[in-house]
């Protein structure tokens, strides 16, 4: 029997624009601090709140999305996304002060939210369901490419050009994403709002109730992560591994591309836990080996595993959450995922950062290693045991 086509053109576009939003975003993450300490000269602290604050836009983004992806439809809110990220990147040139950068920081995060939020929902839509998890694997990879390639462009092109030359460049990106968004077709049926007699806010309405079990495993787990992402730089730094470091998340890419096939596949054909519990053993290794790591060959061996666990528990997580909720409610659950991994890994490293100097950059490692086994508990109990009621 001749399996239903994954690569249509729609995916292949809507993979693009996920990554070229992705590497805009992570791009100016690395460097914007940079750019607040040189041009308004804050202190490192405000500085990490121009950099942070985009994920809090990131979060009002996904919640707004995930509440009217399915009333305003899939493409229309991915044109409204991405206009707006386009818009806002364009208003860095107007950051005359520091409160003019938070706002278009924040503003550029709802655009990001609210266009990945679509970007998501469209990939799980227009894959076939029997293919879905593989599906999810490759259209995920676009994101991890940005996670990897954004802040070793961003830092490689301030080597030879200035933060406005590096905002143009973030802006043509942008553009050209716009651009891209002709070439997608969705089937989707945009259905009417509901009117509610009940005043206030309603969770529902934000929160899809059957992706939460998943979504508590992704704050434990990410939150995790979250360690790695804002603080390697410095673990480097202090084991005199900079030049080791620069390559960090290359190998971890690498791993991720050469893994996320086989996963999804096997996923598919055998059921989320088959690959969900490998990786997160091979995630808790990561982490243990980055907290022994005094030399290359252990970072990279640490990059490894965690490019094999975080990298594959990422994309199954997203899977399993739009396989246990309605049909009809993929946007919404596919919105609720990410606000869980939003939050932890933006909120994350302002509650793991109170820790370093108690636990030093090791401890903090080891220490994120069992959370990790914690996250492996809490799958099993919320997901793992019933896993074979959604396969």
């Amino acid at each position: 029997m001749e399996q239903e086509k994954l690569w249509t053109r729609p995916f292949i576009m809507v993979s693009l624009i996920n990554f070229i939003i992705m590497l805009s975003m992570f791009l100016l993450l690395v460097t914007i601090s940079t750019y607040a300490v040189d041009e308004y000269h804050v202190s490192t602290s405000t500085a990490g709140l121009v950099s942070g604050i985009f994920i809090v836009g990131s979060l009002f983004g996904r919640f707004w999305a995930g509440k009217n992806i399915d009333i305003l439809g899939q493409k229309k809110i991915l044109i409204i996304g991405t206009v707006l990220f386009t818009v806002t990147t364009g208003l860095y040139f107007l950051s005359f002060n520091l409160p003019i950068l938070l706002a278009v920081r924040l503003f550029n995060g709802m655009g990001c939210g609210i266009a990945s939020t679509a970007t998501g929902t469209i990939a799980a839509f227009i894959t076939p369901m029997k293919r879905r998890g593989e599906g999810i694997s490759y259209f995920s990879m676009s994101a991890v490419m940005a996670t990897a390639i954004g802040p070793f462009l961003g830092m490689f092109l301030l080597q030879f050009i200035t933060f406005r030359q590096l905002f143009i460049f973030c802006l043509v990106l942008a553009i050209i994403a716009c651009f891209m968004l002709s070439m997608i077709k969705t089937n989707d049926r945009p259905k009417k709002a509901i009117t509610s007699t009940s005043k206030g806010i309603r969770l529902s309405e934000y929160i899809d109730k059957n992706a939460v079990p998943i979504g508590i495993v992704v704050l434990i787990c990410c939150t995790a992560y979250s360690s790695v992402l804002s603080f390697i730089s410095f673990f480097t730094k202090e084991n005199n591994l900079v030049t080791a470091g620069s390559f960090f998340f290359l190998a971890y890419a690498v791993t991720v591309l050469l893994s996320r096939p086989i996963t999804g596949k096997l996923m598919d054909n055998k059921g989320a836990n088959i690959v969900m519990i490998p990786a997160l053993i091979s995630y808790v290794m990561g982490l243990f080996t980055l907290s022994i790591t005094h030399n290359a060959f252990t970072l990279l061996l640490a990059a490894v595993f965690l490019g094999f666990g975080y990298g594959n528990f990422q994309s199954i997580a997203q899977a399993i959450a739009v396989k246990v909720t309605d049909h009809e409610k993929m946007g919404l659950a596919t919105s609720t995922y990410f606000i869980f991994l939003d939050f932890a890994l933006g909120f994350g490293p302002y509650v793991l950062g109170i820790f370093i100097p108690t636990l030093g950059m090791h401890g903090l490692y080891r220490t994120m290693s069992i959370v990790v086994i914690i996250g492996i508990v809490a799958y099993y109990f919320l997901h793992g045991r019933k896993a074979h009621l959604y396969e």
